[in-house]
């Protein structure tokens, strides 16, 4: 396997990248994503770098980090689709990078370019660099600062020193105070696997914290003046909160503990069964691994020990979400590379070869399928049978079983991320009437618009005007009286308006689903319309 890598390497992670590039060209869902640009848009416009707000309030949630590299990249790209994905997939090319010079430092060459390879095509980090989150930017930071860290073992570089501390700072900046969890843990674990007990008092560790300290001070002072300092601002329905008390305390222990003001409900076994998907075409592979002693040498133990710890923690924390299992992924890849370049019995490479092709044909299935189901009718379908027909060939006639392990999860996809990124996505974001609403009122000159009872965040973030959020029917019909104004507004919404005024005159009517909670009745062709709701370009007569 070793000489099929070193062959095929630069090919199959150039074609890795074009993959994931290909989510750049298309929208931003509803949700998360286009709440987040839209918070980093008005940093943009307003050029103010240390309020975060959302819906016309103070936002108290997230930390700045992932905003200011997106608001960095609207200043120069504008804003739009493209220039809020950017960012994060050079962060995520950046992670490849770290994952491959980490690799390389413990396992050596052919290990870190499988570590790479596996990691380029996870299924959920593809899908993050088309619906973009904090975790893309994440898991970047997080393996970044691992390598640092493992190079100061041996070192004491100021260049060591420095780059832990930056991407270990901008990891917390991104997501809080527990990444340091992920960061330390394997280390913790293997210096009490060596025994090593004087690694807990040397200064140079006490160092490295102090140093990631003082790289975390933009957020504290961003957090203080936003917050701190107005204890007259109502957030989360109360005055006097502490941005620094949530950053440090709410947003991370509270969240574990179910104590804070954002709540979920656990289940300690969620991440399982969400790594067998996220983790496709590898977790198979990945299960295999578990089973069998590695002869790497105890530093493997820096890998395994990020990884088990934070998936632990992750399973026990009230609060879970599929996608926080990205920020393991360069972990779980460095897992599978050893695994299979240490692969020496025929029968398990035989297996893993045939499951690997099981799943490419249970893809090949599926796909078929669902483009049959939407029934897209578009010239892209027959550029993606005839891409089928190429890999299919191009996988059977390769007769290695080896590197067929390979070839098919590649062949999977090539197959799936072109069918997501270039018909399915763009399928969705035909029914977000938010965007194409935002269009339709930027063309009209001279208009003042506004949404009721309704936050469509993708409305919000394509509109290129202001947009007045109007909480009250009260607020909205004044809003509406003054002359060249126009709403966005719901069905529901619009009932009770009319209820209420005869003089509600419809401009635009749209098709709406929530793209991002998908059911089988939107996805058939021949009952979508059971399930569709209408949205609306509303003004008063």
């Amino acid at each position: 396997m070793q000489n099929f890598l070193s062959k095929n390497f630069k090919t199959l992670l150039a074609i890795a990248i074009v993959l994931n590039a290909t989510a750049l060209f298309t929208g931003v869902f509803t949700g998360d994503s286009a709440l987040y640009a839209d918070v980093a848009k008005s940093m943009a416009q307003k050029n103010d770098w240390l309020n975060l707000f959302a819906y016309g309030h103070d936002w108290l949630d997230k930390p700045h980090f992932p905003f200011w590299m997106t608001a960095l990249s609207f200043k120069v790209f504008g804003i739009n689709a493209f220039a809020y994905k950017l960012p994060a997939f050079i962060f995520w090319l950046i992670g490849l990078y770290y994952s491959f010079r980490l690799a390389t430092n413990i396992y050596g060459k052919a290990i870190a370019q499988a570590t790479v390879l596996i990691d380029a095509i996870a299924l959920h980090g593809v899908i993050a660099n088309f619906d973009v989150r904090a975790e893309a930017y994440l898991a970047a930071l997080i393996i970044a600062a691992i390598y640092f860290i493992y190079r100061l073992l041996d070192s004491n570089s100021w260049e060591y020193y420095l780059g832990a501390a930056l991407f270990a700072g901008c990891a917390v900046m991104t997501k809080g105070l527990f990444v340091l969890i992920t960061i330390l843990a394997g280390f913790i674990l293997y210096w009490i696997i060596e025994k090593d007990w004087k690694q807990f008092i040397r200064p140079k560790w006490y160092l490295l914290l102090l140093l990631v300290l003082i790289a975390i001070t933009p957020e504290m002072y961003a957090l203080y003046t936003q917050f701190d300092l107005h204890s007259e601002k109502i957030v989360f329905g109360r005055t006097h909160v502490s941005g620094i008390k949530f950053f440090f305390w709410d947003s991370q222990f509270g969240r574990f503990f179910n104590t804070g003001p954002i709540k979920g409900k656990g289940d300690i076994s969620f991440f399982l069964h969400t790594t067998l998907w996220a983790f496709l075409p590898w977790s198979i592979v990945l299960v295999f691994s578990l089973f069998k002693k590695s002869s790497s040498g105890n530093k493997r133990w820096i890998i395994i020990g990020s990884a088990l710890v934070t998936f632990i923690v992750f399973s026990l924390s009230k609060f879970q979400l599929p996608h926080y299992i990205i920020i393991l992924f360069p972990q779980f890849s460095m897992i599978c590379a050893v695994y299979l370049l240490e692969l020496k019995k025929e029968k398990t490479i035989k297996i893993l070869s045939i499951v690997q092709q099981v799943i490419f044909y249970i893809a090949v299935v599926l796909i078929a399928l669902l483009a049959y189901l939407i029934d897209i009718k578009t010239w892209l379908n027959i550029l993606l049978v005839t891409v089928f027909l190429v890999i299919v060939f191009f996988v059977l006639r390769k007769k290695n079983k080896n590197c067929n392990i390979f070839y098919y999860s590649y062949a999977f996809a090539g197959i799936l991320y072109l069918f997501m990124n270039l018909l399915f996505y763009p399928f969705l974001l035909t029914y977000q009437s938010g965007e194409k609403a935002a269009k339709d009122v930027d063309s009209m000159q001279n208009t003042t618009i506004g949404m009721v009872h309704y936050y469509s965040n993708d409305f919000r973030f394509s509109s290129k005007k202001p947009v007045a959020y109007l909480e009250t029917f009260d607020s909205a019909e004044t809003f509406l009286h003054r002359p060249s104004t126009v709403a966005f507004i719901r069905q529901p919404e619009l009932d009770s308006l009319k209820m209420r005024n005869d003089n509600v005159k419809i401009l635009k009517t749209y098709n709406d689903f929530h793209v991002t909670q998908l059911t089988l009745k939107f996805l058939n062709a021949k009952t979508r319309a059971q399930v569709l709701k209408k949205t609306y370009l509303i003004s008063l007569q």
